[in-house]
């Protein structure tokens, strides 16, 4: 964080001082909420959580280096004390990204938030220094706290903003306001709580209706509800996708036979070839937005398309990719999954699964529960079921309750009898069969909502053959 004093952060803050005896010290280090992350320097958030209440742990931070404690009652060290501690941290996010220099970009949309915003700031670093939200952290308070590790050398700062109903995103932007808005599209994800696809698009667009006149708003031309958000904005609006209509888009799309994508890219300043380290042909469309940020931020064609084909996977369980020393590759796509990252997985899967049936390989899907989507989760899963069948996938394992048998059977009407699919209760028994069944050369994707857990399947088969128990939560 840039430097501010305690006595400035209260003001900030609307907080009062406890047991600080010099209000001039600086907090030099970063903003943490995490009593494990503290440094010299830090301020460390004391939130109350259901199970853990972080004021619990001020005299360990303090004693860790942290100059104070921003919390909600006094804790007998130095600490600023506010009403509602999730308020006092945007405050203070706000005051700090006005002080900064930086250009703020922010994105959202129903899938492939992530995976674009890790492409923006890889192709944006190559450019100048730059601040973005680490994994998934999105929210009203792990946005904050991204935003308050930037510094006075920060020339970019990429902000993901997720949202779980209307006003969500709107409050997000008023923290940290945003030059450039990015909506990627709008999907199926959390539909049971949104209640509708156009419900989801009010909510995504609010990002286009917080820029100012001098900003850009970057819409999916290949999703009608995202392109209908440039009548939401008065920012000048730059279309992405494959669409001949677009500003930034992709032709001669292809896949290599590991399953990566290669493309011609086309900006208004020229065109370049590209060839990701990314798996599926899904990134594409999450390339184009980057490359269209970039393009708006004053990058050549060729200096996106390299920084783009240099780019990999920065947050964890996304499309990650190991190859066993014995020829069996695992793809840990887990951390989280709707219907749109469901189908663009399997077709990943199905791509990466032509090289490995040439050399007598296999492809097998392990998937389970995909969470919120309320009176769409039957059809949904059994469309995915089904998917898996169409696209010849050698062999479904659903692991779960019923919304997995309910992938098993969309499987069994599409065709897939006998030993194609199998519906399994657990992560164990899933890692039973996977063990006594993989043989070199299968492709095993493993994929499911977060609250699942499926990525300890992928962690136990990447383990090797140790007979260890699973987390199958």
């Amino acid at each position: 964080m840039i430097a501010l004093s305690l006595a400035e952060i209260a003001e900030v803050v609307g907080g009062q001082t406890h047991d600080i005896p010099d209000p001039s010290v600086h907090v030099t280090g970063s903003v943490v909420r995490d009593s494990r992350e503290v440094e010299p320097g830090s301020l460390f958030v004391a939130f109350v959580g259901e199970r853990v209440d972080g004021h619990d742990f001020a005299e360990a931070v303090v004693a860790a280096g942290a100059v104070a404690v921003l919390g909600s009652r006094p804790v007998g060290v130095p600490a600023i004390v506010v009403a509602d501690v999730q308020k006092a941290l945007g405050a203070l996010a706000r005051h700090v990204v006005r002080r900064l220099g930086a250009t703020l970009v922010a994105l959202t949309g129903s899938a492939g938030k992530t995976s674009t915003k890790d492409l923006i700031a890889q192709v944006l670093q190559s450019k100048a220094p730059t601040v973005f939200t680490p994994g998934s952290l999105n929210n009203e308070i792990g946005l904050p706290l991204t935003a308050l590790s930037a510094t006075e050398e920060t020339k970019f700062l990429v902000l993901e903003m997720g949202a779980r109903g209307i006003g969500h995103i709107r409050y997000l932007a008023d923290l940290t306001p945003p030059r450039i808005g990015l909506v990627l599209n709008v999907g199926t994800a959390h539909i049971g709580e949104f209640g509708g696809r156009e419900q989801i698009a009010q909510a995504k667009g609010e990002l286009v209706e917080s820029l100012p006149e001098d900003g850009a708003a970057i819409l999916n031309a290949d999703d009608p509800l995202v392109r209908a958000m440039a009548s939401r904005t008065k920012a000048k609006v730059l279309l992405f996708g494959e669409s001949g209509e677009a500003d930034v888009r992709a032709e001669n799309v292809r896949l290599t036979d590991s399953g990566q994508p290669s493309f011609m890219l086309h900006t208004p300043s020229g065109c370049s070839d590209v060839t990701m380290r990314l798996y599926g042909e899904h990134h594409v469309s999450n390339a184009l937005a980057a490359a269209a940020v970039a393009h708006e931020l004053g990058m050549s064609a060729e200096e996106i398309a390299t920084a783009l084909s240099e780019a990999g996977s920065l947050s964890r369980w996304r499309m990650e990719v190991t190859e066993r020393p014995d020829g069996v590759t695992i793809v840990n796509d887990a951390y989280n999954a709707n219907p749109e990252s469901m189908r663009a997985a399997l077709r990943a899967l199905a791509a990466m699964g032509g090289a490995s049936r040439a050399k007598g390989g296999r492809t097998w899907a392990v998937l389970g529960k995909m969470a919120e989507l309320g009176d769409e989760a039957l059809a949904e899963h059994d469309a995915v079921g089904r998917l898996a069948v169409r696209l010849n996938v050698s062999k479904l394992v659903a692991v779960g309750g019923r919304e997995a048998s309910w992938l098993q059977l969309g499987a069994y009407n599409e065709g897939s009898w006998g030993e194609e699919s199998v519906h399994v209760s657990d992560a164990q028994a899933a890692v039973d069969l996977l063990r006594s069944e993989l043989r070199p050369g299968d492709v095993v994707l493993v994929k499911a909502s977060r609250s699942v857990g499926l990525e300890s399947i992928a962690e136990a088969l990447l383990a090797g053959g140790a007979q260890g128990e699973v987390d199958a939560r």
